[in-house]
């Protein structure tokens, strides 16, 4: 008798909560704050878009539908960063 294979882990990455403040995201047993106004580009998306989040490698997390491209560093050192994109 075969065992059926492992699939493939789907938590490594997801988005907590949201909330009129920020998203808080969850890796690696760590929770990770960004605030709309240090992460402007999650203010007015849709709820289906800000938890549509893949890591890409350990660390390095993409939203395709608003193509938003983010590492753990940016994140938690948000102020070695000054260089931000306007909100739309």
């Amino acid at each position: 008798m075969n065992s059926l294979a492992h699939g493939n882990n789907t938590s490594a990455v997801e988005v907590t909560n949201i909330s009129t403040h920020g998203v808080w995201l969850y890796s690696h047993g760590k929770e990770l704050f960004m605030s709309y106004k240090d992460f402007p580009w999650f203010k007015d998306q849709a709820i289906s878009s800000v938890i549509n989040v893949e890591e890409q490698s350990p660390g390095h997390f993409y939203w395709p539908d608003i193509d938003v491209d983010l590492t753990e560093e940016i994140i938690e050192h948000i102020e070695r960063f000054p260089l931000k994109a306007q909100s739309t």
